[in-house]
């Protein structure tokens, strides 16, 4: 018995303290992820409560939605453009641009463009929709070229009913490739050779499309776009679009997306000042074919005094050096409408190069038409 070692018993270790203020702030994150994840936040500045990146940064810590079933609708829209979009582009011997223009009435500047036209006959096609009066034109290259026209009303409907028109009327010529929309107050800012390789030999349409938070962007949807539109895929952008031929045709043959813009966009609805020729095409190609489009216009105009308008120009504004600045700009910039004003900037590449971004410029008063004749005249780059 003298040699047995005795054993030490178990030793009882007093309970350990929880460390209760991790566990209440796991708990804390967690609903307010499952919160966010089930109901997103509408407000872009509310975003920045998490993250100086805004929503983008925070939804990438989100689980992806899970994907929403098409309508029928969707289903036979998408099934038509995407038929569209597949087939080979239409062959032509003799390919035509399609200059389309947009106007109340006479055009002020149509003696500029006769200058510009002359000597490529053949090479183009024209088509004015003056919807106010019956213009009366001065260049041959413009008679007989009025088609039947509608009264259009700024912000409405109306005036996307008038772009489809024009795109109706240019599409029964099987030459046309690319087509060109313009108004009464705008102007080439190069020579005809010039414009025609850029948009003839490009595989994009120019169609300006960018996402704005800020009450001018998605302060404009409507919930009633749901479900074939959401505010994701809401855009904002400049009307004056170059684009072609397919798209032409996938905008001719679209009345599901169309439809949407025409009940729930429009000044006034519920409030909000929805512009449907700001939004229509911009959103429309950002959801069917985000790739296809270049994000920007190829028609400049200058909205830095960020007023209703853009800025226009009288006549003593037009000289060479104004010209030289809009054709040397070779970058494109967007401007949200919300309190952080964010500068969305991109180049503007052509077939993968960096190309000046403009070939046609507005706002111009037509006391402005002698000083555009002189300088397209005597600047052979202009």
């Amino acid at each position: 018995m003298g040699d047995m070692q005795i054993m030490p018993g178990p030793r009882h270790r007093p309970p350990m303290k929880r460390p209760m203020w991790i566990i209440v702030l796991v708990s804390l994150v967690s609903m307010l992820l499952i919160c966010a994840y089930v109901y997103p936040p509408h407000s872009h500045s509310a975003c920045y409560v998490f993250s100086s990146r805004g929503c983008k940064a925070f939804t990438d810590w989100l689980p992806p939605m899970p994907a929403r079933e098409y309508t029928d609708a969707e289903i036979a829209s998408r099934v038509v453009i995407k038929e569209i979009l597949s087939m080979p582009p239409t062959q032509s011997t003799n390919p035509k641009l399609a200059f389309m223009f947009l106007t109340r009435g006479s055009l002020p500047f149509e003696k500029l463009w006769d200058k510009f036209f002359h000597g490529h006959e053949g090479r183009f096609s024209v088509y004015v929709h003056a919807s106010k009066e019956k213009p009366i034109h001065v260049s041959r290259y413009f008679f007989n070229q009025d088609i039947h026209s509608e009264k259009v009303i700024w912000g409405k409907i109306s005036m996307v009913d008038a772009e489809k028109r024009l795109l109706a009327h240019a599409l029964k010529d099987p030459d046309n490739q690319h087509f060109v929309l313009l108004s009464d107050s705008c102007v080439p800012l190069y020579k005809f050779d010039y414009v025609y390789n850029y948009l003839m030999y490009t595989n994009i349409s120019y169609v300006d499309c960018f996402e704005d938070p800020g009450p001018h962007g998605n302060g404009r949807y409507s919930e009633h776009m749901l479900p074939e539109i959401e505010m994701s895929d809401f855009r904002k952008g400049a009307q004056w679009f170059s684009m072609k031929r397919q798209h032409a045709l996938i905008v001719m043959a679209d009345n599901l997306y169309y439809s949407k813009f025409k009940d729930y966009c429009k000044p006034g609805l519920e409030g909000r000042n929805c512009i449907a020729d700001e939004h229509y095409l911009p959103t429309f190609f950002n959801i069917i074919d985000p790739g296809g489009i270049a994000n920007w216009s190829v028609t400049h105009v200058d909205w830095s005094e960020a007023k209703w308008h853009p800025k226009s120009y009288r006549a003593q504004d037009v000289n060479f050096e104004l010209l030289k600045n809009i054709t040397s700009i070779d970058v494109s910039v967007h401007v949200t409408s919300d309190e952080r004003k964010e500068r969305q900037v991109r180049p503007c590449l052509w077939n993968g190069m960096q190309r000046p971004c403009y070939l046609f410029a507005r706002k111009f008063y037509p006391e402005a038409v002698d000083n555009l004749m002189f300088l397209f005249s005597n600047y052979p780059t202009i």
